[in-house]
């Protein structure tokens, strides 16, 4: 089967397309479509494991370390790999050809993950934690460069109806990989470290695979854009664009109010503690992850084609009904101790964060061009990486109160998503 009959297979195709494309980027279009989904998933597939939501705090437990570090994981993941991207988008555009950029950035991540491993295999206590901790830092970094150019690599590659579906098809691969090792996990069961160890070290490979994909990718050389007339630095550009551009502005908005997805999971994780079962309670919500994947990774790409902005609304206004629901449960004593509610609710959470993330990429490629795409993607990761840790701060606040403080809390902010959500304009192939 040729790379153009397999493409044609797994991704729908709108008529006409590729008609805006040069010829030759139109003809690479099934190659190129290929690498990236496999990459993606190779990418994705570790993502599972240094999982700062799930696996990396049962890590830290199994290894001793202190509970102050714990709380540092998630904010260090996530906030890591956004607050650079602004600053980076000068460098970027020096490079007419951004696929090494995603090179280099999983080369990162491998290490990274690589020295975690060594880490878990040799050390306990406080000193493993802050070297998993500094590991950690290290991958976001490089995760920051992969997130800039992997948007400019698909749009410069892959035409408008079809982006959404490589970002599904990607999803669906790692959710498969992810149910495996979750089983895995839930099989092993045990309470110490080395189960992990070895599904860190198997996670620094999948990213060398994914380089070694992604570099076989056919990348047009664009012009490089000349530099702003303003000369203004990196930061003050940042600021204008939020300040002159409504519609980004506005997507920014809408996404930090999709964080509603993005930071439940964890304090479903905290109320589900008490239940117990060591790693392999940990494989039950590795495998509801993988599940969530597995389900709405094709269909939300499709879904995302057609309209990204609808996925948003739906994908904010479904993780509040959850979380409501959940705390509703929660009053009843007999279906609080039933232990599969809590991993129920974490595949219902980890589904609309699935729908909620290929929405967004999709959103943000389709609604600019060239460097700009470039700009609106660092620019709006930055801003998320300072409100994704003010957020935190508050939610992290409010579980002072408990859990269900702070998940009211977020249910709260998706509310908020789909009332914003609703101003956006649509920007997808329909």
């Amino acid at each position: 089967m040729t790379a153009a009959s397999l493409y044609d297979r797994l991704v729908r195709t709108p008529e006409g397309a590729t008609d805006a494309m040069a010829p030759e980027t139109a003809r690479d279009v099934p190659r190129n479509g290929l690498r990236q989904i496999v990459a993606q998933a190779l990418q994705s597939t570790g993502d599972q494991v240094v999982n700062a939501k799930t696996v990396l705090p049962w890590l830290f437990a199994a290894l001793g370390a202190p509970g102050a570090l714990v709380g540092l994981l998630v904010p260090i993941r996530e906030s890591g790999s956004m607050l650079p991207q602004a600053a980076m988008v000068p460098w970027v555009r020096r490079h007419r050809v951004r696929k090494w950029l995603w090179v280099a950035g999983s080369a990162g991540q491998a290490l990274a993950t690589a020295a975690m491993a060594v880490t878990a295999a040799t050390a306990t206590g406080t000193a493993a934690g802050v070297a998993i901790l500094v590991a950690l830092a290290v991958f976001s970094l490089s995760r920051a460069l992969n997130s800039l150019a992997s948007k400019d690599v698909l749009g410069r590659t892959i035409p408008k109806g079809q982006r959404g579906q490589i970002n599904g098809l990607a999803t669906v691969l790692s959710g498969v990989v992810a149910i495996t090792v979750g089983v895995g996990i839930r099989l092993l069961g045990g309470d110490d470290a080395g189960p992990l160890v070895v599904l860190l070290a198997a996670a620094a490979l999948t990213w060398v695979a994914g380089l070694v994909v992604y570099a076989g990718i056919r990348e047009p050389a664009e012009e490089l854009a000349p530099a702003p007339a303003d000369g203004g630095g990196w930061a003050s550009r940042s600021v204008a664009l939020l300040r002159e551009d409504g519609t980004f502005r506005r997507f920014v908005l809408v996404r930090t109010l999709l964080l509603v997805s993005a930071l439940s999971p964890p304090f479903v994780v905290a109320l589900a503690a008490e239940h117990g079962g060591g790693l392999g309670g940990l494989g039950a919500f590795v495998v509801a992850s993988g599940v969530a994947s597995l389900i709405g990774g094709r269909l939300f790409g499709r879904w995302a084609d057609r309209s990204s902005r609808l996925l948003m609304i739906w994908g904010a206004g479904a993780a509040s009904t959850v979380i409501l629901l959940f705390l509703g449960l929660l009053l009843m004593p007999a279906v609080r101790d039933w232990t599969l509610l809590y991993p129920v609710v974490h595949l219902l959470l980890a589904l609309t964060h699935t729908g909620v993330r290929v929405a967004r990429k999709t959103y943000v490629v389709d609604m600019a061009q060239g460097d700009r795409r470039t700009e609106y993607v660092a620019v709006a990761n930055t801003a998320m990486g300072v409100l994704l840790l003010v957020a935190g701060a508050v939610s992290s606040a409010l579980a002072l109160l408990g859990p269900q403080a702070a998940l009211v809390f977020l249910a709260l902010l998706g509310v908020a998503g789909v009332v914003a959500g609703r101003t956006l304009p649509e920007v997808s192939a329909r």
